[in-house]
């Protein structure tokens, strides 16, 4: 390798593009078009940087399987970049073996590292979890050691785990600053502050107020009993029902928690339930119905007693109830919390993410871009969608993910 192609891959590592740029933009042997690809991806110049990075592939020989498999650890990055989720993953497991057998291990780390990436982006945390737990980042450069604790915040703040995400961002700020990158070191910054800001809010006797993340993890794990609207479970310190496949039982508990310690009228109920502005004697029917099966499936955790003039909650062992709510609630609160992140997204790219059909995803976008909270790029199928992020709130609790365990 020239010393051309050596400073330009070193400038490119240290983040100065344009002194990668200015050593090899003229050449198309098959390293300068991978170094060229690389630095279009960092300018933001998606589209190029794939077009670079298959020509540098095909240009290499098929004996030079090492750089062969760099290149596709770098279309994969620029296509998560991009949020191209349909991206062939075992195209990148692939290339990650490869870099592995041939002793590049830092590259096959870096391909294992944007494997967990894609899996938090979809959220299949559980899979993250795992991937990351065997993941050791001693032995790796200061780069990717900021990257893994960036990638281990991010779940840490999923999981609602204040602490862990804030120790996880201490680490990965004193790597990124060991590494020299700019744009990783303000990549955390911008991560970091989302723990300070309001990320959901707490209904209780009638009073609400905002929490921050460490401020919700504090409710989860008090003696209350709390009916998390952000997740759809019902809890307190000994156990957990989930009604997120029940929706109407989880509208009931939400009002009977929003009147506690009271109870709650009929009418509230019917209205909130079933969307019905007059109760009729079918839907009283209905509603002793509901109620009885709320009852029976919060059994462990509380009672629901009728009264006079409606229902009332009646915890079994908390002394307390609590209604933990979105920090935004909007039918299309999820959609906006992927496009929040300031990446363009496609419509397909976006129901992978929230295992949604892709029908539903666009009507989101349609309602989304009719209020201007998102706006469309491109037409036909290279149409994407960016929105700006929600001012002074952070999206973790907008996006669909399991309680923390345990």
């Amino acid at each position: 390798m020239d010393s051309l192609i050596t400073a330009a891959g070193r400038a490119l590592a240290q983040g100065d593009v344009l002194g990668a740029l200015k050593r090899i933009g003229l050449r198309n042997d098959a390293a300068a078009l991978a170094l060229r690809g690389i630095a279009m991806a960092q300018l933001g110049d998606f589209e190029r940087a794939k077009t670079l990075l298959r020509r540098a592939a095909r240009s290499f020989s098929p004996k030079e399987t090492l750089a062969r498999a760099r290149c596709v650890v770098a279309e994969a990055e620029v296509a998560l970049a991009s949020r191209d989720l349909t991206w062939p993953a075992k195209a990148l497991e692939t290339a990650r073996a490869t870099l592995e057998r041939r002793g590049d291990r830092a590259n096959a780390a870096h391909a294992r590292l944007l494997a967990v990436r894609r899996l938090v982006l979809i959220g299949r945390l559980d899979e993250a979890e795992r991937m990351l737990a065997h993941f050791d980042p001693a032995p790796l450069p200061p780069a990717l050691q900021a990257t893994h604790g960036l990638i281990g915040a991010g779940l840490a703040m999923r999981r609602l785990k204040a602490s862990a995400a804030r120790a996880a961002l201490t680490r990965a700020a004193l790597s990124a600053q060991e590494a020299g990158i700019p744009a990783l070191s303000a990549e955390i910054e911008n991560a970091a502050r989302v723990l300070q800001a309001p990320a959901a809010r707490l209904i209780a006797k009638g009073q609400e107020r905002v929490l921050r993340l460490e401020e919700v993890e504090a409710v989860l794990a008090s003696n209350a009993l709390v009916v998390d609207a952000c997740r759809h479970v019902i809890c307190d310190a000994q156990g957990t029902v989930s009604l997120a496949r029940r929706p109407v039982l989880f509208a009931l508990a939400r009002a009977l928690a929003e009147g506690w310690p009271g109870d709650t009228p009929r009418a509230t109920l019917i209205l909130r339930a079933f969307r019905a502005r007059y109760a009729d004697e079918s839907l009283r029917s209905r509603l002793r119905v509901e109620a009885g099966r709320l009852r029976k499936a919060l059994t462990p955790l509380a009672s629901v007693g009728a009264t006079e003039q409606g229902f009332a909650l009646l915890p079994r062992r908390a002394p307390q109830v609590v209604v933990l709510a979105p920090p935004v609630e909007d039918a299309d609160a999820a959609v906006l919390a992927l496009l929040a992140d300031g990446e363009s997204w496609s419509s397909s790219a976006l129901a992978l993410a929230l295992d949604a059909s892709q029908r539903t995803v666009q009507r989101s976008l349609d309602a989304l871009a009719a209020t201007g909270r998102a706006q469309p790029l491109g037409k036909g199928r290279a149409r994407r969608w960016m929105a700006a992020p929600l001012p002074g709130f952070t999206t973790t609790l907008l996006l669909p993910s399991p309680l923390p365990n345990g």
